[in-house]
C-alpha cells in the first residue's frame, strides 16, 4: 500500500485553514496532521508532527511564509513545502523559491490544481501555478534566443584574462521541453508531448538545468524569470 502523504497547513485565516483541511483530509492517502496559523506555529509543529508537505501561506503574523520556508529547508530538508497565496508578485516568488518552495500556486486554483500539486511535490516533482508559468515562459523564450542564463559572478567563476565566457546555447528541443518544464508538466507528461521515451526526457532535463545553472526545475524557473545583473 503507498504511504499515507502527511500535511501540515499554515494559514492565518482560520476559514481558509480549516477549508483546505477538510478538502485535503478527505482525500484517499492524505492526512491532515496539524493546522498552523502563523510561521512560528508551523516550524514547531513541522519538528512535532514530522509531515511530508506543508502547505504554507505567505503574509502571516509573527513569522511570514518565506522565512518559515527557509528555516525549514535549513532545519527539516526533507519536508517540501507548497505556497499557497493570494500574491503573484514577482519578488514574493522569487524569495519563495530562494528559501526552498518546491511549488507556488495562487489561492484561485481548482481544488484539483491543489490536490494534485501536493501530491506531485510529495512525489519529488515542482510545480508553478499557470499564471506564474506565463511569467516563466516569456523569460524563457527569451533565454533560449539568447543562450544560457549566465550564473552570478564570484572569484571563482569570474573569466581570467584573456579567457571567453562559455556559452551553450539551447537546442531546438530543448527550448520545447522547458517550455513544458515551466508549465508544470512532469517528465513522464512531457514525454507524451514530444513523443520521446521518459528517459530521454529526463536527459534533456538534466542537460538544461546544467546549461541553466539550476539545481531543480523550480530554481530553473526562478532563475529565468529573474536573470542575474
Amino acid at each position: 500500500m503507498t504511504p499515507t502523504l502527511r500535511l501540515l497547513i499554515a494559514d492565518d485565516q482560520p476559514l481558509i485553514r480549516r477549508g483546505l483541511a477538510l478538502m485535503l483530509g478527505a482525500e484517499e492517502g492524505i492526512e491532515v496532521v496539524g493546522q498552523a496559523a502563523d510561521g512560528q506555529q508551523a516550524l514547531a509543529l513541522a519538528h512535532a508532527l514530522n509531515p511530508d508537505v506543508v502547505v504554507m501561506d505567505l503574509q502571516m503574523p509573527r513569522m511570514g511564509g518565506v522565512a518559515a520556508t527557509r528555516q525549514l529547508a535549513q532545519e527539516l530538508p526533507q519536508v517540501r513545502v507548497v505556497v499557497l497565496t493570494t500574491f503573484d508578485d514577482d519578488e514574493l516568488v522569487f524569495e519563495a523559491v530562494r528559501a526552498g518552495a518546491q511549488a507556488y500556486l495562487l489561492k484561485d486554483a481548482e481544488e484539483a490544481e491543489v490536490l494534485e500539486t501536493v501530491r506531485a511535490v510529495h512525489r519529488g516533482e515542482s510545480r508553478l501555478s499557470p499564471s506564474i508559468a506565463r511569467k516563466v515562459l516569456d523569460q524563457l523564450r527569451s533565454l533560449a534566443t539568447r543562450g544560457a542564463a549566465t550564473p552570478a559572478i564570484t572569484a571563482a567563476t569570474a573569466p581570467q584574462p584573456h579567457e571567453e565566457p562559455h556559452e551553450d546555447p539551447l537546442t531546438e528541443k530543448e527550448e520545447q521541453v522547458l517550455t513544458l518544464i515551466a508549465r508544470g508538466l512532469s517528465n513522464k507528461e512531457i514525454a507524451e508531448r514530444v513523443f520521446l521515451a521518459e528517459g530521454t526526457v529526463k536527459n534533456y532535463v538534466s542537460r538544461i538545468m546544467e546549461k541553466c545553472h539550476a539545481r531543480s526545475r523550480i530554481e530553473l524557473a526562478m532563475k529565468t524569470t529573474h536573470p542575474a545583473g
